[in-house]
Order: structure tokens, then C-alpha cells, then sequence
């Protein structure tokens, strides 16, 4: 290729791309072996958004671009694009059948981290000319950092923000220099579309590039350059953040509503742990992913020696790296990269940064070609203590120092092999006039030609090498330490057949039940509780849980309940349930026996008498289904505790249930199977469940095998009396709509005439929803126990009940603000250069 701005970017793709796919066959991870890759997260969060993205692009969903119908009973989708979806990326899905999701999510990441490593090869080329296959080599290390393997290859939308930092970098080389100030903000809007939340940390790391380059790059010389540039800077991110603002404001106001997590407070990791995250083969979530490679981190540790390089670059580059590596242990610091509040989980998510830094530092020594020795033993002095210190670290793995070595080996060999070009050319450059023979030059001309392919490949030998080890190991050190889903197989295919043919929406609900993984319906199809995402509102949290729901995630993986008051209460008149055929594996699809159950359930909006739930003793779940459904259909007994048995009276063929949300371990009731509770507060609540019918004696009898000290409620038992509970939903059916459209965001019930009271829409009342009774104005939903409400007076006949993502007025203003201000400068810029 005769262009290095071409052929850098292009080779960084092909050997990042290659790479990946390899350290994925060397693990057996799918789709290159056997074992499942959907580990935390990825298989319970990101994996069913893009299933059901998927479903949403090619117009297969109930739903539309505002509101999931499937997800918690009604969830706002935009929002949830926005955080998982709205990268160009994700669009590939729609290229793969439904039933190869799991291969286009591993397709959607691997573009992403190819874009990463090319776009980071063309900043380098910018910056200053250089040898291509060098920055390809960088590139390559940036895409297949640590923080990409150990984060990003599982969190896919975060790779946005890899993709975003070295292109953020060169919308502030543009900015510095005056040129592209159109396509300068466009990028940065996409970034910030893409995904708002690393975007975030990508463009603090620009500004930290942008400071460097204003105070070290002969173009900005003078204090009046630098300050141009830097309001040229601060003009295209603002710009471009106003234009993203139209989903990016959406995405804030819905997190101001979401389930709050408990505080956390920033414990910094020890210095050893953080240094060895520099090394390969090293996997933690409680230190920084640091690994860029051993040739790398050894090139960029010689820019402070490095005296070919500018004073004043070698003083700014190896300050902002220690700057940046410092402010990732300080908690003030700490909080400006996460934007104020520290994460749950992983609390070193902006590392991706360092690692383009560190990137840029190892260009600026290196593309002038080989350092001198001087400058090679002082990096090679810091990268031998570096190792020393962090030898004691609990984050080394077995592969690591033997992986270090095997890559700097060839990595001195390459050196060595390339010094003498690099001297003889510093031999010419000082005396151009030096006659030489014949054979001489051409031996020399030999001699130059093939020494640096072969230093070009032991380095790419060492850096891919290393690459590939590391990306192979903290897969399997995952695997083994953190929790997993298995693949999608024959029971996913299984019950999603199932819903195909039983759905009926909006007539009723169809609730697939538990699949393994986590958003089920997401995978699946239908319209049940079960949701998890970042933005699961607090009021679906809250009002799911009163009433003997459990969740994951601290509240925000509400899972689903298989009881007829709930089904009741929320309309679902379909209910799949599955038996596995055995336990889940990591190398094998889940297969399961499927069954399906219909029964009669009130419609999905149904008329109440009063304006909120009539009054009832008790605090339990039992007493809220009771309140919010209107009628008594649990016998509440006394309940009595003789260690770890309870005992209660109950109506004889009532059905015992056990209400424990906070209890993990087993509970048997006399003559039937033990019944597994997983609650572990404040991560894990425990549904309701039914522990068997109560025998002809009337006597419940509970055995408890609690694990530790068993917390149970004051009202651990109820006993549902099911000739109660058809009368109640006879009720509401007699009463409740008589018919009910639903469209992408919108409900339309036609209610029998005359209806008074309060008509009520079986869906959480989340932030955005208005309604009407008949012609009246819509106004905001009032709630009916944490359900959408509209007063009626006996005059309408029908209802009419809208959802509008709060925030989209305000992003759309901003954002034809920002349009606005773009056009302008384009003509600006335009008139200027006239």
C-alpha cells in the first residue's frame, strides 16, 4: 500500500481482528468452541437487548422505539437504546437469523474492536510521520488492551468508548489546528450517541491529549494559538453533545427514576496489584486492566530517555501518563471519570484511556525510528522493576512471567536486529558525503532490506504472541470465577415457539417463565415482569417486589412470579413453564421439557371502585395482592415457630404459599418436595413461591433448611383459597374493559357504559405516562397501588393511556439548538476560508 494513513489502519483491523478470533479458539469459547462466553452480564443483560433489538428492527415486536411491552410489564425503551443500543454497530444483528443472536453480538464486538485498534493506528499516523506497521502494531495493542479482554469483551456497549477515545483525539488535533469544524462535532455526537457513558470518560481523556498537544506541538507555539484551539475544542464537544442530547437527556432523566443501587465507596487497589495489571495474563474487576502488551508498555517506557524526542513532548507525554495513572487511586479523581458517583462493580472503567496514552507515549518515542541504546536501557531498567514489584501481586497468574518473557525475547531481538539500520542511517543523515564502494552498498542495501522485516515480525511475533495468551487466559479465568449463562439452545427455541402460538397480547399477557439467562422475554417473546437493565425503574422495582416478585441486581432484575393472583392482577392468562432435563452446562445448549397453561384472567385494564386500594391489615405481600385485587383470597393464619419448623391451620385443599424474601435455603411442607429460596439481601430477593396443597387435617406443617441464620417476615404464610380468587376475577372481568387495542405505545380500552371509580392499567406507573378518559385532555397517569390509574366519572366509554419517554422535548430542543449552531459555523468556516 503506497499510503501509510491506509495501510496503517487497514493492517491494525486485519491483525486485531485475527487475534481476537484466535484467543477465542484457544479458550473454546463460542463460536469457536464448545463453552458458553455469556458470562455475568453479557448473558443475562446484553445478549437478550440485542435479541430483542434485533426483533425490533425488522418490525417483529409489539412495542416501538419508546415503550418495551415485554420487559417489566411496560418498560421505557428508549432509554435502554440509548444505553445498550444505539451504536451503529449493533445494527449488523439484523444481518444473522434469530437463532444465531449469540454469533451476531460476538460479530458486533469484534467490528467494534477492530474500529478501536484501526482508528487508533490513524491518530498515531497523525500525530507524526512514522513507519505504518509500527502503528498498525500500537493499534492493534490498544484494541487488545487488558481492559478490553478483562471489561469490554463482555460490557459490548463500553467498546464505544475505546472506538470513540483515539477518534475524540483527533477531532481535538482538528480543533487545534482549524480545520474540519463540521465533521469535528458530527463525530463527537456520534460517540456520544453511541454511548453516552464512556463517551463521557473518552472525552475527558481528549481534553488530557488536547492539553499535551496545545502545550507541546510547534503549531501551537504562542498563548493566543493555544487558547484558539482549546475554544475551537470546547465549541465542537459542546456542539456535539447538544446533538446527541435528544437521546443523551432521555438516558439521564431515566436514570434519575431507576432503582437506586447502595452507595459505594472507592477503595483503592494496592500498588502491586495495579502494576501487575500492566503484565499478561492477569484478570481482576477490583484493579485496573493495564496490559498493553510487553514490546509496547517497554517502547513507551523509554520516552523519558528517549533525548531524539523534543524536551518538551518527552516532559508532557510522560506527565499526563503519570497524571492519569495517579488520578485512577484517588477518589476525587476517581469520581470525575464516573461523573460523580462511583460505580457498583468494576470501579476502574476508564482505563481504556491510560492505555491510549500510553500508546501515544510509545509512538512519539518510537517512530523516529529505533531509540538509542541509552533510551532502550531506561525503559528496559523501568519495565525490569515494574515486574520486580509487582511479582507478590494476588492478580498474577501462572502464565504471566512466563508469557513476559517469551514476548520480550523476541522483542530485544528485534531491537538488536534494527539498531544497526537505525545507525547507519544516523551515520548518513551527519555525513551525507561519505563515498563508499561498490559491494558495500549493495551488501548494505541487503542487509537493510531484511533486517527490519525480520525486527518487524519478531515484534509483531512478541506483541500478538502475548496478545493471544492473555485473551485465552482471562477467558478462562472468568469462566471459572464469575457467574454464567449457558448458550442459547433447544429449550430457548422450544419456548419461544411456544409463545409464537399462545400470544394474544393485548388480550392477555403470555409470560414465558424462567429460561436460563436473565430478561427472558427479551430472548424470547412475551409480556412479562422478568427485566434487567441499568434503568429499571423504581417504581416497577418497588410495587413487583410488595407484591412477592423477587429480583436480582439490587432491585433492578426483577425476575417473574408464577402465581394466579399476580397473573390476575397483571393479566396473564398464558403461562409456559419448563422442566430441565438436567443441569446446566458451560459446553452445552440447555434443553427442557415445556408445558403451557391457560387460564381466565380479568382484561388488561379493569375498573376499580375507589381511587386507591381499599384498606387491609398487614404489611406481606400476601395483604398487598389482596388490596391492590380488591377481594380476601388468602387465609392468613397465626404462624408458629418451633426452631426450624413452622406450623399454621389452613381451609383443607387451599394451596400453602411461603413468602421469604430475604431467606436462602430450602422449605418442605409435610408430604411434598423440598422448595429452593435464594434471597440474599441487598443483591437477591426471593420470590413468593408455592410450597404444595394443604392436606384434608388443615394442618401446614413447614420444615426449614435454612443456610446460616434464617429472616423471615411476620407473615411468612398464606394459603390461597382458589373458589375466592375465581370470584374475585369474575369480578373485575364483569366490570373491566370490554375490549383493548394496544400500539407501540399506546392503550385503548372500551369500558362498559356508565363505568365509575378508577380505571386501571395492569402496567407499572413509570415516569412518562399520560391519559384520557373519553375526549378529555391527557393528563399525567395518577397511580392505583403502583399501577397507571385514570379517575372516571360515568360519562367516558373509552380510555386512553400514551407513554412518552420524559426528557424527549427537551433533547429535541437542544438538539435543533445545537443543529442550529453547527450550520452556523459550517458557514462560517466557510466564508473565513473565502
Amino acid at each position: 500500500m503506497r499510503s501509510p494513513a491506509l495501510a496503517g489502519p487497514l493492517s491494525a483491523a486485519l491483525l486485531t481482528a485475527v487475534l481476537l478470533c484466535l484467543a477465542t479458539r484457544l479458550s473454546r469459547t463460542y463460536p469457536f468452541g464448545p463453552v458458553t462466553r455469556n458470562i455475568v452480564d453479557l448473558g443475562q443483560q446484553y445478549l437478550p437487548f440485542h435479541a430483542y433489538w434485533r426483533s425490533f428492527l425488522l418490525g417483529e415486536t409489539h412495542g416501538d422505539a419508546f415503550l418495551n411491552w415485554n420487559s417489566g410489564f411496560g418498560s421505557n425503551f428508549l432509554g435502554d437504546i440509548g444505553t445498550y443500543l444505539s451504536s451503529p454497530f449493533d445494527l449488523l444483528v439484523v444481518l444473522f437469523p434469530a437463532d444465531r443472536i449469540e454469533l451476531a453480538l460476538y460479530v458486533v464486538t469484534a467490528a467494534k474492536i477492530t474500529a478501536a485498534g484501526a482508528a487508533m493506528a490513524l491518530l498515531l499516523l497523525r500525530l507524526r510521520p512514522g513507519p505504518w506497521p509500527v502503528a498498525a502494531v500500537l493499534g492493534t495493542a490498544y484494541a487488545l488492551s487488558g481492559w478490553t479482554f478483562n471489561y469490554g469483551a463482555t460490557v459490548p456497549m463500553w467498546l464505544d468508548g475505546l472506538v470513540a477515545f483515539p477518534l475524540l483525539c483527533l477531532v481535538g488535533e482538528w480543533a487545534r489546528t482549524g480545520r474540519r469544524p463540521v465533521l469535528g462535532p458530527l463525530v463527537v455526537a456520534l460517540a456520544w450517541t453511541a454511548n453516552f457513558y464512556t463517551a463521557y470518560m473518552a472525552t475527558l481523556g481528549a481534553a488530557v491529549f488536547l492539553v499535551v498537544r496545545l502545550l507541546t506541538a510547534e503549531e501551537s507555539a504562542t498563548a493566543r494559538q493555544r487558547l484558539i484551539g482549546a475554544l475551537r475544542a470546547a465549541r465542537g464537544v459542546l456542539i456535539g453533545i447538544g446533538l446527541a442530547a435528544p437521546l443523551v437527556v432521555v438516558i439521564f432523566l431515566a436514570t434519575k427514576v431507576a432503582d437506586p443501587t447502595p452507595a459505594t465507596t472507592f477503595a483503592p487497589a494496592a500498588w502491586t496489584d495495579v502494576l501487575a495489571r500492566f503484565l499478561p495474563a492477569t484478570a481482576s474487576v477490583a484493579s485496573p486492566a493495564l496490559f498493553i502488551g510487553t514490546p509496547a508498555l517497554a517502547l513507551a517506557l523509554t520516552l523519558p530517555f528517549n533525548r531524539s524526542v523534543a524536551p518538551r513532548v518527552r516532559a508532557g507525554w510522560t506527565a499526563a501518563v503519570v497524571l492519569v495513572t495517579l488520578s485512577l487511586q484517588w477518589e476525587p479523581t476517581h469520581l470525575v471519570w464516573h461523573a460523580g458517583a462511583s460505580p457498583n462493580g468494576i470501579p476502574y472503567r476508564q482505563t481504556f484511556v491510560l492505555c491510549g496514552l500510553l500508546l501515544v507515549a510509545a509512538w512519539f518515542s518510537g517512530a523516529g525510528g529505533v531509540p538509542r541504546p541509552v533510551a532502550l536501557l531506561g525503559g528496559g531498567a523501568l519495565l525490569g522493576m515494574l515486574a520486580w514489584a509487582a511479582r507478590g501481586s494476588v492478580d498474577i497468574d501462572p502464565w504471566t512471567f512466563p508469557a513476559f518473557g517469551t514476548a520480550a525475547a523476541p522483542a530485544l531481538a528485534a531491537v538488536l536486529l534494527a539498531l544497526p539500520g537505525a545507525r547507519r542511517a544516523a551515520a548518513r543523515a551527519t555525513d551525507p558525503t561519505r563515498p563508499e564502494s561498490a559491494a558495500s552498498t549493495s551488501v548494505r542495501w541487503r542487509t537493510a532490506r531484511v533486517l527490519p522485516v525480520l525486527a518487524l515480525a519478531l515484534l509483531v511475533a512478541a506483541q500478538a504472541g502475548e496478545a493471544v495468551v492473555t485473551g485465552k487466559r482471562i477467558e478462562e479465568q472468568q469462566r471459572d470465577k464469575v457467574s454464567w449463562s449457558p448458550r442459547i439452545g433447544p429449550w430457548h427455541t422450544a419456548v419461544a415457539e411456544e409463545v409464537a402460538r399462545a400470544d394474544a397480547w393485548p388480550r392477555h399477557r403470555t409470560d414465558p417463565g424462567e429460561v436460563p439467562g436473565g430478561n427472558d422475554v427479551l430472548l424470547v417473546g412475551g409480556q412479562g415482569p422478568d427485566y434487567y437493565s441499568s434503568l429499571t425503574a423504581d417504581v416497577t422495582s418497588r410495587t413487583l417486589a410488595s407484591l412477592g416478585f423477587g429480583y436480582y441486581a439490587k432491585g433492578r432484575h426483577p425476575v417473574t412470579l408464577d402465581n394466579p393472583v399476580t397473573d390476575a392482577l397483571f393479566s396473564i392468562g398464558t403461562r409456559i413453564r419448563s422442566t430441565p432435563d438436567g443441569p446446566l452446562r458451560q459446553d452445552r445448549a440447555p434443553r427442557a421439557a415445556v408445558s403451557v397453561a391457560t387460564t381466565p384472567v380479568p382484561p388488561l385494564v379493569t375498573v376499580r371502585p375507589s381511587a386507591r386500594p381499599p384498606a387491609a391489615s398487614g404489611d406481606s405481600a400476601f395483604a398487598v395482592q389482596e388490596r391492590l385485587l380488591g377481594a380476601s383470597v388468602y387465609e392468613l393464619p397465626p404462624v408458629a415457630r418451633t426452631g426450624r419448623t413452622l406450623t399454621a391451620r389452613c381451609p383443607a385443599g387451599s394451596r400453602a404459599w411461603f413468602w421469604a424474601p430475604e431467606y436462602k435455603g430450602s422449605a418442605t411442607l409435610a408430604g411434598e418436595r423440598p422448595v429452593d429460596f435464594e434471597g440474599k439481601p441487598p443483591s437477591v430477593r426471593a420470590p413468593m413461591r408455592a410450597l404444595g396443597a394443604v392436606p384434608a387435617s388443615g394442618e401446614v406443617r413447614i420444615a426449614l433448611e435454612p443456610e446460616g441464620r434464617p429472616r423471615l417476615p411476620r407473615q411468612p404464610v398464606g394459603c390461597l383459597v382458589p373458589d375466592r380468587l375465581d370470584t374475585a376475577v369474575r369480578g373485575l372481568t364483569d366490570t373491566g374493559a370490554t375490549r383493548v387495542r394496544a400500539t407501540g405505545h399506546t392503550v385503548t380500552a372500551e369500558l362498559p357504559p356508565g363505568s365509575t371509580g378508577t380505571a386501571v392499567l395492569a402496567v407499572p406507573r413509570i415516569s412518562g405516562w399520560s391519559c384520557a378518559a373519553g375526549d378529555a385532555e391527557p393528563r399525567p397517569a395518577r397511580a392505583y397501588g403502583g399501577l397507571v390509574a385514570v379517575p372516571l366519572d360515568g360519562r367516558a366509554s373509552t380510555v386512553t393511556c400514551s407513554f412518552r419517554p420524559p426528557g424527549l422535548r427537551l433533547g429535541g430542543a437542544v438538539g435543533a439548538a445545537a443543529l442550529l449552531a453547527l450550520l452556523v459555523t459550517g458557514v462560517l468556516h466557510r466564508r473565513t476560508r473565502r
